[in-house]
């Protein structure tokens, strides 16, 4: 009975945490440009602030949560195809890139927010934890790639997704605007040079499959 009432107690727990996020969720969506407060979502969830803070300590470790919980659907599908039988191609894990990482409204400007963070605004040990589950994330992603992508050397699976990440924040940060075909280069707009003429979203399917293939291509003609 003891054990009952503290596994109904865990799942309480967890349904109010998911609660919290999925408010922090709504009112990021509102004005991603804009960095939410406490406040906000604890309105939004129908809970009180101190509520919220039993949780989640600080604003800065709530929304590096909602950022994590985001980046981790992506890696458990990544994940998922890689450890699979089924052949791996290049244009399914891009695919799926574009569903989880780029064309959700919320997570490219959440993740740029949270680098922000990382350095200056976290708790060394949440930013640690936080560093420590993407490491683990990130090797066993990289390592089903590997199997699949027989060329790539081993880490080579984690270099390609790190590179990737870099290219999709980077070029993401060089846009006026967060994704989709409306995105374009900051540089861009009335007299400026053709050369900044480009749209975030067709720029980062370029340089994604240019990155991609040349690694995995570069690794072929390398063992050839």
């Amino acid at each position: 009975m003891v054990i009952r009432q503290r596994a109904i107690q865990a799942e309480d727990k967890r349904e109010r945490r998911d609660a919290i996020l999925d408010a922090a969720e709504r009112v990021l969506l509102k004005s991603p440009e804009r960095v939410a407060s406490v406040a906000e979502v604890a309105v939004d969830a129908g809970l009180a602030k101190g509520t919220v803070y039993l949780y989640f300590p600080s604003k800065e470790e709530l929304l590096l949560t909602v950022h994590e919980r985001r980046i981790d659907g992506f890696f458990r599908d990544v994940i998922e195809r890689v450890e699979g039988e089924a052949p791996v191609s290049i244009d399914a894990m891009l695919a799926l890139t574009r569903r989880h990482l780029v064309d959700p409204p919320l997570f490219l400007p959440l993740a740029s927010r949270c680098f922000g963070m990382m350095a200056h605004s976290l708790p060394v040990d949440a930013a640690m934890a936080f560093k420590k589950r993407m490491a683990g994330r990130l090797e066993r992603a990289g390592a089903g790639l590997e199997r699949h992508f027989g060329t790539l050397p081993p880490g080579g699976g984690v270099a390609l997704l790190r590179r990737s990440y870099a290219l999709i924040i980077g070029l993401w940060q060089m846009s006026a605007s967060a994704g989709g075909e409306s995105g374009h280069c900051a540089m861009a707009g009335p007299g400026a040079s053709p050369v900044f003429a480009w749209s975030y979203a067709a720029e980062l399917d370029v340089a994604l499959r240019a990155l991609w293939q040349g690694m995995i291509g570069a690794t072929l003609e390398t063992s050839s």
